[in-house]
């Protein structure tokens, strides 16, 4: 086995390369089966969304997928920047023609028939590369700025998909898209503390004197509940922002929408719940609120 072969030892065996293309057939069983084991809230979502577009929505969201864990979860920067290259040259494949990985195989019609730019998949690659060398963030400017690679072009993606390309649509979902991230930056701070990474903003740490040494110990201090109070408030103001969206879209797109949004506003409710405390002891949403949740997106596909 070759060195560009081995480097795919270090992510599941499933997302190498294959030397020859799969059926179409085959290549979206891949991709379902891919979404429906990986992501639990994604087959939640799906009940919401028309037959036609479930195949395309499991095309996308196996690329999303694939491409977020070759920058994560191969325990080292080099590999992941060789394997975030590779997955690009089978992007511009997908867009040529001439894919052989299943996920492109299955994404090349998607793609055609809904018409969408290649910078949308390829800036997910590059918010995935800058978390390989870029491990702190200064501003909260600096931080919108890897969420415009990191999260927005997932909203954007389900747009072109559901037949909306406009900005003023964009927009919206840019809103909802970055209070996800942002809840789920604030849910995992000691896990991506873990991992080499603070998303908090160094501009926010110093004005809440709030140190990295408290955060290596898990040391949920006073000054570090209140600054994350505030990036809490800060994150359901774009939740907020985007609401109106749900009223310029169909009903279906509506329904999953308004799930996100209040799923990811869920999370800080959380967060809030343990009073901010989030070091060591990871906030997250029972199975009791997620059931909530759907029955109410649910009901509201009825009346």
């Amino acid at each position: 086995m070759n060195a560009a072969n081995q480097i795919w030892n270090t992510v599941p065996a499933e997302y190498a390369i294959p030397a020859r293309a799969p059926s179409l057939q085959d290549a979206f069983a891949y991709c379902e089966r891919l979404a429906r084991s990986h992501y639990e809230n994604f087959s939640v979502a799906s009940w919401f969304l028309p037959k036609r577009l479930r195949q395309h929505f499991f095309n996308v969201y196996a690329y999303c997928r694939i491409s977020d864990d070759l920058g994560d979860e191969t325990g080292d920067c080099a590999a992941s920047l060789q394997l975030l290259d590779e997955w690009e040259t089978e992007l511009n494949a997908c867009y040529g023609g001439a894919p052989r990985h299943p996920v492109f195989v299955a994404l090349a019609g998607t793609v055609r028939e809904f018409d969408i730019p290649k910078h949308e998949f390829s800036d997910l690659l590059t918010a995935f590369r800058q978390d390989q060398t870029t491990t702190r963030y200064q501003t909260f400017d600096d931080l919108l700025g890897y969420c415009r690679n990191s999260a927005n072009p997932v909203g954007h993606l389900v747009l072109y998909l559901c037949g909306y390309r406009d900005p003023e649509r964009q927009e919206l979902s840019d809103f909802t898209c970055t209070g996800l991230q942002l809840a789920n930056f604030w849910q995992d701070v000691s896990a991506d503390f873990a991992r080499g990474r603070i998303y908090l903003p160094v501009e926010d740490l110093q004005r809440y004197d709030v140190s990295e040494d408290s955060i290596l110990h898990g040391k949920n201090t006073q000054q570090f509940c209140e600054m994350m109070r505030f990036e809490v408030l800060r994150a359901r103001e774009w939740f907020e922002r985007g609401l109106p969206l749900i009223g310029k879209v169909n009903r279906e797109l509506a329904i999953d929408i308004e799930l996100f949004s209040r799923g990811g506003q869920e999370i800080l409710n959380a967060i809030e719940h343990r009073n901010c405390a989030v070091l060591g002891n990871r906030p997250a949403i029972s199975k009791g609120r997620k059931l909530m949740l759907v029955a109410k997106a649910a009901l509201h596909k009825l009346i």
